[in-house]
């Protein structure tokens, strides 16, 4: 493909990732109308955000083997439409069981949306430009959630909640007739039989699992986990576990290729991948630290967080410059002793506005290096052409993962210090920083530059 016409496909790629990201950071700011309007609690408004998480899981590695079965074209297209459709039931509900479904359709066609742009990067661009584009791509959540909660407070002011799911709809039919026209539509020669119970399988694994984790209180996680409803998921998910591994060895084409998780880079990239959702979910106690510890309010706090979201926003795009250049794994060891070195200044320094800057700073950097694209380019060179999308799909997959237990671990320790205490929420950090300070050892495993290029 043509640089020209590569360009048009980054751009394309870019903005649909972008809509799905701004959809998550502009939910936040209308709960309070979406609450006032159908009259739920504050646990039934948890849902709001809790179904989207939990189908996005599970929808995120069907997505992505539909795409390396069918083709990126298509299932691009039907992971916009859905998104669209479920923007439209969202902004049109009448009930809240109503709202509840729009978000289920939104988050089903979210979940292949960012699989399927990072694996039509692998198929368009040839290896030296990868890291730039899946860099680009990478700063998209960043971007989002700086100018997300200012765009909803300018909506909000102005019109109804409905108006930021209805804006999904204009810029989702744009996306639908670019990618008709730009996308490939090439597709596997040989049709194997889809894996119908491997499929089955790993949507109830990832499902339960998604259920139980979300399902913990934040304050007393460990206690929940002796509630059968919490508890039942949970030990579902285990169980099922060698079920769906034994399954996926005898399938003919598995949603899951086993030879993935054979692959030492691919197992590295999946330790890095979870205790990276961990720290990154983990910043949410960040601004109630800063309440606690600089006397700051909740409003003032949660504006302080905006040097996190910048230091997102530049690194992700340099971090992918720098792949191309020295390779993923200088950037990766870079990016999670950063994040460690972030999260130790939350915790262990005497607690300042300097102090929680310079933190915030280190930190996002670091998950800027993480999250964005070297990971991502790991896995792509991994997995080769057949398996590309299911690769991304399943990094996706583990870094969820990573990102549900951040916040049951962080919770735990804080509440086991004393709730609502500097002292508590510090610990917490201290767990994130050891965790991403062990990674650093999988970094240390991962293919150098030459070696990458030798692998192709």
């Amino acid at each position: 493909m043509e640089e020209k016409q590569r360009n048009k496909v980054l751009l394309l790629l870019f903005t649909g990732v972008l809509m799905g990201a701004l959809d998550i950071a502009i939910v936040g700011p209308a709960l309070p109308a979406i609450q006032s309007q159908f009259g739920t609690d504050t646990r039934g408004m948890a849902w709001v955000f809790n179904i989207y998480v939990l189908l996005s899981l599970v929808s995120t590695p069907l997505m992505a083997k539909l795409s390396d079965r069918f083709g990126r074209r298509g299932v691009y297209l039907l992971d916009i439409a859905l998104f669209a459709i479920g923007s439209l039931m969202v902004a049109q509900s009448t009930s809240f069981p109503m709202l509840l479904a729009g978000r289920a359709v939104q988050a089903i066609g979210a979940g292949g949306i960012l699989p399927v742009a990072a694996a039509v990067i692998g198929d368009t661009f040839p290896p030296e430009k990868r890291g730039g584009a899946l860099g680009l791509i990478g700063a998209v959540f960043g971007i989002a959630f700086l100018i997300g909660p200012p765009l909803a407070g300018v909506i909000l002011k102005y019109a109804t909640w409905n108006w930021l799911f209805l804006i999904n709809l204009p810029i989702a039919a744009l996306l639908m007739l670019s990618a008709a026209r730009l996308l490939p539509a090439t597709r596997p020669a040989e049709r194997k039989p889809f894996d119908m119970i491997g499929t089955a399988l790993l949507s109830v694994l990832l499902g339960a699992l998604a259920w139980g984790i979300t399902s913990l209180d934040q304050n007393q996680p460990l206690l929940g986990l002796a509630s059968p409803a919490i508890g039942a998921p949970i030990l579902l998910a285990l169980v099922l576990m060698p079920v769906f591994w034994r399954v996926e060895q005898q399938a003919a084409d598995p949603v899951l290729q086993p030879r993935l998780f054979r692959s030492r880079q691919m197992i590295l990239a999946g330790v890095i991948a979870i205790c990276t959702g961990m720290s990154e979910t983990s910043g949410v106690f960040l601004p109630s630290l800063a309440v606690v510890s600089l006397g700051m309010t909740i409003h003032d706090a949660s504006f302080f967080m905006l040097w996190t979201v910048a230091a997102l926003v530049v690194g992700s795009p340099l971090a992918g410059r720098l792949l191309d250049r020295i390779g993923s794994k200088i950037v990766v060891l870079a990016g999670l002793v950063l994040t460690a070195t972030g999260f130790f200044c939350f915790a262990l320094a005497p607690t300042s506005k300097a102090v929680f800057i310079a933190g915030q700073l280190a930190s996002g950097l670091g998950l800027a290096a993480l999250l964005g694209a070297p990971l991502r380019y790991v896995v792509m060179h991994e997995a080769g052409e057949e398996q590309r999308a299911a690769a991304q799909g399943l990094l996706a997959v583990v870094l969820s993962i990573g990102q549900l237990t951040g916040t049951a671990l962080v919770g735990a320790i804080a509440a086991s210090r004393g709730v609502g205490t500097p002292a508590g929420f510090q610990a917490g950090f201290v767990a994130i920083g050891v965790v991403m300070a062990t990674a650093v050892l999988a970094g240390l495993g991962l293919k150098n530059r030459a070696q990458e290029r030798a692998a192709g």
